[in-house]
């Protein structure tokens, strides 16, 4: 299921009068990315629920984790933003619960910053994590970033090879080739060439590059990145000193040109 995806139905109209069948195509049909908002406070849901639709998603409300885990199962949101401290089921529960039949992405908001909240929030199955009180563009943000991985993770469960220039890439058999020979890869190596080549002509920011591969307690960690990205450059690039394939926008991300 993939609700970002445009959908176009066909259906066969009952003949006319005149005995002439006709096929009327039905106009398509686009879902709106939708948010279920956890929160026992009336003020933080109301106020994301106004920020959020206003931003272009379609919002879903729970007040405790057991109202909430009802909606997943009844009405299958694509992300959900969830508090820890709530009454009748915390956050940590309700995730814990919610990965026994469920993967659908979370962001987990706390007002106890402690690092420990945070990395067992991460451990359960949470997909990110934002203390309160926090800048709510920058939840914006995070929710958009969750939502081009999940785009980037469905471009590339069709993709099975891209070859620019010299560079041909097998998605299939996890295997690179420059110039007709084969190139190895590590692990890290592949998942960064091809989060690049999934999003093949758009801008990957560095915390949403680095939360993809090594999860979200490494989205500021861009030297790491840098590192990772060098090693690739001097596999697939004709001038490592001077890329052409991934190109990086200072202070930004990183381009995979087509």
């Amino acid at each position: 299921m993939d609700k970002m995806m445009t959908m176009t139905k066909y259906k066969k109209a009952s003949s006319s009068g005149n005995g002439i069948s006709n096929n009327v195509q039905v106009a398509p049909v686009k879902h709106k990315f939708s948010v279920l908002i956890v929160d026992d406070e009336e003020r933080i849901l109301n106020f994301l629920k106004t920020k959020l639709r206003t931003t272009g998603y379609d919002v879903m409300l729970a007040v405790n984790g057991i109202e909430a885990l009802d909606k997943v199962k009844e009405q299958e949101p694509d992300l959900i933003v969830m508090d820890v401290i709530m009454p009748k089921m915390d956050g940590f529960q309700t995730l814990k619960e919610l990965r026994t039949f469920s993967t659908v992405p979370v962001i987990m908001l706390s007002a106890r910053g402690d690092d420990s909240d945070r990395i067992k929030g991460l451990g359960l199955g949470a997909d990110d994590y934002l203390p309160k009180p926090f800048n709510p563009d920058e939840l914006v943000a995070r929710i958009g970033a969750i939502k081009r991985r999940l785009s980037s993770m469905e471009r590339k469960s069709t993709l099975k090879t891209m070859v620019i220039g010299d560079l041909k890439i097998n998605f299939e058999e996890h295997r690179i080739f420059v110039r007709g020979e084969e190139v190895k890869m590590t692990r890290i190596e592949w998942l960064v060439l091809t989060e690049l080549a999934g999003d093949a002509g758009h801008l990957v920011p560095y915390y949403d590059l680095l939360s993809r591969i090594w999860g979200p307690e490494y989205r500021n960690d861009v030297q790491i990145l840098r590192t990772w990205i060098s090693r690739l450059r001097q596999k697939i690039e004709p001038n490592p000193a001077n890329p052409e394939i991934i190109c990086m926008v200072p202070k930004i991300g990183y381009i995979f040109k087509k």
